[in-house]
């Protein structure tokens, strides 16, 4: 007679030794080493690359397959690796004796060298430093943590490509919940729901906080086995560090009921602990480069400190607050004691740092209530339950009745409490109350599901259904937080201060709560210390001394907006010499609209080469900005340029300011002074010689001949009307709802231009920004969700984006093709009438191309 199984839930799936599965994913090969170099195992699909079978290469050195060279870099980069979980990687690099390359990630594996290779993908190769860092700066200019999540989650699916992106978080008790969501258009929404602790079981989550990083590439792909499956000892290679380590069936079956193809997490760890993840899906195959993956857990890291960082701060905000709160409190209370039996009082100022619907103050038998509390006659027999339950210490439960039975007839009035102890014997409370929440969870799917018996034999089947599962949580509060813990032992000490004030015995507790205080401190003084080092860490690294957020982008916009100015004049004579009066002009024409006449110029018609006319350009943009914000211009002053070629040819450029404010040295070189002060002899092999006069700035710049061509001797007197970039002097709340409502489409092969624009378009009122990185991808979002305006990239890698422009044009949707080729951008006959807007995107450049499809 069968036996008839139990139930279970879904903790089965931790039994499951999913370190020890034998296989990996065929995105690559394995190589596992002695110490010796000798090959102990090979994954089976070795072959495919060496075009030797894996049998007879057990037991041979490794020189067999790999080069010396390519032995000796793995060597090297083994000596940079510290602790058993580290793991180094080589990118791009020939392992064997042909020009294949090969991206390599290499670790220890209980005494074991684990060698994993797989084809490097040179069109999928990023500036790992420079995405990073302007992924991070998007981070740090979000407000709150919400926001803070989401962009992150937008960076993730950014940088990874795949279609939904979210970060899930994990409570107390190991459930996860999705608090930030990043996904292509026409996806349902996973946003707020919430999954059971059992989804992860307890094995993977130490996966998760060894490896931080995890993609499985194709749900449907067969494992390929690693051969021998076990050692002379019996034991399989343990492949918990492995970058390709095979996928549990359990887990396959879990993404397929999803409609999951391939998956992506990266871990998110917060002071030691696995506070949640990046949970990445992908509807059909994907598998970023190991290039690109490796950047994304570089900013999986990053992000956890900016997480670990904000949550301290919050913490530290908290705590002040509560400081705060406790502070006025004994002041209130030394002034008048009688504010000590004030429930209504004590409500409204604890309730500033412990929010609660009711409070009852318990003194020498002595009882006052204030707000949603329990009847007056069971208060006494809960203060006697809480005289054995909490000893001298704050005690708190999100559930009364779990203790205190009786509670369950009034917990619609009173659910929750926290006691706060402020006195030895006879036990004298205040207590804060909350009332019943009923709380409505949303599940992907019932937590306590029994099993299913499937594919997979008797072991747990995912569940069949992630629609979402509701949970009414009756007869609980709002649990008290860890922060509200510790704020209510602060306030304790300070009540207990209070009390004893009031008592014969006053003296020496308050020399004990005096040493403890003091304890407090040094604790809190030690603690803050650490943050503000590691704030200022992050302040030093990211942004110049000194400047606001604000300041540094507008710092760093202008320098690049100076450059396209630059390049721009240089790409008209197809990158050829460029006049300096052009340059100056148009510098000029950004600040003096209304000002020509304070700008007086002369000298020669001369032309400068790209490089030195890019030079200058970077170190006129900086004088200009400069003059205007603390030198003549800031005044009613006036700016001279002259400029004249000497005996041998060199160029001597005369700048002269007069009629501003005092001019000093500044006290120390900023980035600014050292491109005015060091450009032109490091880039040109000129000289510059900067004078700080009391009347005004002078500088002088020698530009070496080779770098200078005389177009004629016409010579340039005084300043030609300033030039400035179309569009501007536009009326700036026109330009904030210039595309008030509208749904962009925005065409765009490179990450961080799409990135710009995209925060560009919102800035301008636009609804919904639907981006696109190729024509295929572009023409399903028009079929998907047609837009009311589109930009269009003209080059998209090795494609042009003409045939989104005709399916556009057939729809009536108008469109603006953008391009950083400058004149050089060339339209068919039928779209020649289009409209071409230059990189890189400005507001103003883009209301004025709007304006003009518009009419």
């Amino acid at each position: 007679m069968n036996e008839i199984p139990s139930p279970v839930d879904l903790t089965n799936c931790d039994r499951e030794p999913i370190h020890l599965l034998g296989a990996i994913q065929p995105i690559g090969f394995l190589v596992a080493v002695t110490s010796d170099w000798l090959i102990s195992r090979v994954s089976r699909n070795i072959g495919d690359y060496t075009g030797r079978e894996a049998e007879p290469l057990i037991g041979l050195p490794l020189t067999e397959i790999f080069t010396a060279d390519a032995i000796h870099s793995i060597r090297n980069r083994m000596t940079v690796m510290r602790g058993e979980d580290s793991m180094e990687r080589l990118f791009a690099h020939c392992l064997f004796d042909n020009d294949r390359l090969f991206d390599v990630a290499v670790h220890f594996s209980n005494g074991t060298i684990v060698i994993e290779a797989e084809p490097s993908d040179a069109a999928d190769s990023i500036d790992a430093a420079g995405t990073v860092r302007l992924m991070m700066s998007r981070l740090d200019d979000t407000n709150t943590l919400d926001a803070f999540f989401r962009e992150g989650a937008r960076q993730v699916r950014a940088l990874t490509g795949f279609d939904r992106v979210m970060v899930y978080r994990f409570d107390d008790a190991g459930s996860g919940e999705v608090v930030a969501e990043a996904a292509r258009s026409g996806l349902g929404s996973f946003m707020g729901l919430r999954y059971p602790a059992s989804d992860i079981p307890a094995q993977a989550r130490k996966l998760y906080q060894r490896n931080i990083f995890r993609v499985i590439a194709d749900i449907e792909a067969k494992p390929v086995p690693i051969f021998p499956a076990l050692d002379t000892a019996g034991n399989q290679l343990d492949l918990s560090l492995s970058i390709m380590r095979s996928v549990s069936p359990i887990h396959i079956e879990y993404l397929k009921n999803m409609g999951v193809g391939a998956s992506l997490s990266i871990s998110i760890i917060v002071e030691g602990r696995l506070w949640g993840l990046f949970a990445c899906h992908h509807y059909s195959p994907r598998c970023p480069s190991f290039e690109r993956r490796t950047t994304a857990e570089l900013f999986g890291q990053m992000f956890a400190m900016k997480l670990e960082s904000r949550e301290r701060k919050e913490a530290a905000d908290y705590q002040r607050r509560a400081r705060d709160v406790s502070d006025r409190i004994l002041a209130a209370i030394a002034g008048d004691a009688s504010l000590l039996d004030d429930p209504s009082w004590l409500t409204e100022t604890i309730g500033k740092a412990i929010p609660a619907d009711g409070i009852a103050v318990w003194i020498d038998g002595r009882q006052a209530t204030s707000g949603m509390t329990p009847p007056a006659d069971a208060l006494a027999a809960l203060v006697r339950t809480l005289n054995g339950t909490a000893a001298s210490r704050v005690f708190a439960t999100d559930r009364i009745a779990g203790f205190f039975p009786a509670g369950e007839v009034w917990s619609d009035r009173a659910a929750g409490l926290m006691a706060i102890p402020i006195s030895r014997s006879p036990r004298d409370y205040v207590i804060l109350f909350r009332q019943e929440m009923v709380r409505t969870v949303r599940w992907a799917g019932d937590p306590h599901k029994p099993i299913e018996y499937g594919p997979n034999g008797p072991r747990l089947t995912p569940r069949k259904s992630f629609e979402a599962w509701s949970e009414l949580v009756h007869g609980r509060s709002q649990p008290f937080s860890p922060a509200e813990m510790g704020v209510a032992e602060a306030l304790r000490a300070t009540l207990i201060e209070v009390v004893l004030r009031l008592s014969d015995a006053a003296h020496a507790e308050r020399e004990r709560f005096g040493e403890r205080q003091e304890l407090l401190i040094a604790e809190l003084n030690h603690r803050v210390r650490n943050i503000l080092s590691l704030i200022r860490g992050i302040i030093r690294q990211s942004r110049r001394d000194g400047v606001s957020s604000d300041a540094y982008i507008a710092e760093v916009d202008g320098r690049v907006q100076a450059l396209a100015r630059a390049h721009n004049q240089i790409t008209e004579d197809h990158w050829g010499p460029a006049p300096l009066a052009n340059l100056i002009e148009t510098e000029a024409g950004a600040y003096l609209p209304h000002r020509a006449e304070a700008l007086k110029m002369s000298g020669p018609d001369v032309l400068l080469d790209p490089l030195a006319f890019s030079t200058m350009a970077l170190v006129v943009h900086e004088l200009m900005t400069n003059c205007v914000k603390y030198g003549s211009l800031s005044r009613d002053g006036t700016l001279a340029v002259n400029w004249k070629r000497t005996a041998d040819g060199d160029l001597l450029v005369e700048w002269t300011e007069r009629g501003g404010p005092p001019v000093q040295a500044p006290t120390r070189e900023g980035f600014g002074s050292t491109i005015i002060g060091r450009s032109v002899p490091y880039d040109l092999g000129g000289k510059a010689d900067i004078r700080y006069r009391l009347g005004g700035l002078e500088a002088s710049f020698c530009i070496p001949a080779r770098h200078v061509t005389v177009r004629a001797e016409r010579i340039v007197r005084d300043a030609v009307t300033p030039q400035y970039d179309h569009g501007a002097g536009e009326d700036p709340a026109k330009i904030a709802r210039a595309l008030e409502g509208q749904t962009v489409l925005l065409v765009e092969d490179s990450l961080i231009i799409a990135l710009d624009a995209e925060d560009l378009l919102m800035g301008l009122g636009a609804k919904r920004v639907l981006p696109a990185a190729g024509v295929r991808d572009a023409l399903s979002t028009i079929d998907r969700d047609q837009p009311s305006l589109a930009i269009l990239d003209i080059n998209l890698g090795d494609q042009v984006s003409f045939p989104i422009a005709s399916r556009l044009k057939e729809l009536g949707v108008p469109f603006i093709f953008a391009t950083g080729y400058g004149e050089q951008a060339q339209l068919p006959g039928e779209l020649a009438e289009s409209g071409i807007l230059q990189k890189p995107f400005t507001a103003e450049r883009l209301v004025a191309a709007i304006t003009r499809i518009a009419d």
